[in-house]
């Protein structure tokens, strides 16, 4: 099946749009989703995308570049699962990482930021606990 961007149907007058086109074209056809998960080593892949650029998909992650905010330095450690996952539910108990995703890592808790689906890599910050300094 298919990925097909959707088209906005209303206007900001509350109005309907008409459909810019009434059949689909293969040049507005989506990539699916990586699901980038969490496994034993690394697995990228590189995609061409439309103008000739290129897309690093991670399809499997074992490392994060976290950000320590306290020591102001970025660390690289291993991930063992993700703990919440707000794009879905389920991500968390497929172990998929989006951005957004807190995963648990050597050094604890750690928020995503980028996209590992389009970067090809994952960052994250440290999720650190207010008292303790």
């Amino acid at each position: 099946m298919s990925v097909y961007h959707k088209p906005i149907k209303r206007k900001p007058s509350g109005g309907k749009k008409k459909p810019f086109r009434k059949h689909k074209k293969k040049c507005h056809i989506g990539r699916p989703p990586t699901n980038t998960e969490v496994g034993a080593e690394d697995k990228r892949k590189i995609i061409r995308t439309k103008g000739g650029g290129v897309k690093i998909r991670l399809h499997q992650a074992a490392y994060a570049n976290v950000l320590i905010k306290s020591q102001n330095t970025y660390k690289k450690v291993r991930i063992f699962r993700v703990l919440e996952n707000k794009a879905n539910r389920e991500f968390k108990r497929r172990n998929i990482i989006t951005k957004g995703a807190i995963i648990e890592t050597e050094i604890g808790p750690a928020m995503v930021t980028s996209r590992p689906g389009q970067d090809g890599v994952i960052n994250a910050i440290l999720i650190e606990k207010e008292g303790k300094k």
